[in-house]
């Protein structure tokens, strides 16, 4: 139940990670390398919200210190898939001949399992003892 509330998750992430690069596109189709940092930058805040409300939320009065360690715990999971998409995103461009448009999208078949496993385990998970990071 709680990859799939991943994944609804991950469905409005999506929209909001596609909305901000196709934007930036529309603006110049060559800063595509760029739009994609740009979404995600975005849209992995949308993620962070939604996850630790809906997906991995456990006690319901958390300290603003332990929100902000899973927030950079967020950057830091979804970073290591962003590395990932956006090498992903310019072999697919450059070399391959991929539309812009299209080669994101199927990215999202690599990051999302990458995702999730990555927050699951370590960006919320159960900390133990009152002072663990």
């Amino acid at each position: 139940m709680q990859f799939i509330k991943f994944c609804l998750v991950g469905v409005s992430n999506t929209i909001v990670n596609l909305a901000v690069y196709y934007l930036i596109l529309m603006i110049d189709q060559r800063l595509y390398l760029a739009a994609n940092v740009i979404a995600w930058v975005v849209s992995v805040l949308n993620a962070f919200i939604w996850n630790n409300r809906l997906v991995f939320a456990g006690e319901k009065e958390r300290a603003w210190k332990d929100t902000w360690v899973r927030l950079m715990r967020t950057y830091i999971a979804y970073g290591a898939t962003m590395l990932l998409g956006t090498v992903l995103l310019h072999v697919e461009v450059e070399i391959w001949g991929i539309s812009r448009f299209l080669a994101p999208v199927i990215n999202l078949f690599i990051t999302t399992p990458v995702n999730f496993i990555t927050n699951k385990f370590w960006a919320f998970a159960k900390r133990k003892g009152k002072d663990a990071v």
